[in-house]
């Protein structure tokens, strides 16, 4: 998986559509291999990051779970510590 791609299921506050784009822009970016597309793929690559945008907000909205939401700050204090661990920072 990209690792620019986050979690966003359970977290407080919930997640938004600016986050799920963006994801979905890391995730087409990932399989298709462009940054940027050409502007003869230009359609096909931001009609994709749409519609994998709308698939995953529907995903995100039908789970559920009896976990307790996490903590946006929590978890990228976790993540910043194991950054460090691993690469000595």
């Amino acid at each position: 998986m990209c690792r620019n791609i986050k979690t966003l299921f359970n977290f407080d506050p919930p997640v938004t559509d600016e986050e799920v784009r963006a994801a979905s822009l890391q995730f087409v970016r990932k399989i298709t291999g462009f940054n940027k597309p050409s502007k003869a793929n230009e359609a096909a690559f931001l009609a994709a990051v749409d519609e994998v945008a709308a698939v995953s907000s529907r995903l995100l909205h039908s789970l559920e779970t009896t976990a307790a939401p996490r903590n946006r700050e929590e978890e990228a204090a976790k993540a910043k510590a194991r950054a460090a661990a691993r690469f000595g920072a």
